[in-house]
């Protein structure tokens, strides 16, 4: 019962959010292939149709976390903070690389494996979202490639 009237609770503020993203939010030219406007728009469609779920067949496990969990929470919370302080200042490459190989360490890889996970993923993804994508990305110390 909890979950269904916490996601009734979220879908209005959803609903909220999707007449703002809809309606006010609009950007007076595009500078990547979908626009800035669509990334709320489809942030909407796709809460209220999670939502929506969650109030169709809501969880019926209890919410029982224990103290490692919280510790964890709140460490993912700290990393996600310091991507978003650190993006523009290293660029994404060398942030990237910072937060995934820590988040991969908190999920039990190696330092090794963490390494070459964060590496991979900053280089690629950012090869993929600028040259693929066309998206402006900050480079931070590297040259723009």
């Amino acid at each position: 019962m909890v979950d269904r009237v916490f996601a009734g609770i979220l879908l209005l503020v959803t609903i909220c959010y999707g007449y703002i993203a809809f309606t006010i939010i609009k950007a007076p030219f595009q500078y990547d292939p979908l626009g800035p406007e669509s990334w709320p728009q489809i942030l909407c469609i796709l809460s209220v149709i999670s939502l929506l779920i969650l109030m169709w067949k809501p969880d019926v496990e209890s919410f029982d976390t224990k103290r490692p969990t919280w510790i964890k929470l709140a460490i993912v919370t700290v990393l996600l903070f310091a991507y978003a302080e650190l993006y523009e200042p290293l660029g994404f490459i060398i942030a990237t690389v910072i937060f995934t190989t820590f988040m991969s360490r908190l999920l039990q890889a190696t330092w090794l494996q963490a390494a070459v996970f964060g590496v991979t993923l900053g280089v690629l993804g950012y090869l993929i979202c600028t040259g693929l994508l066309g998206l402006n990305l900050p480079s931070g110390p590297f040259p723009k490639l």
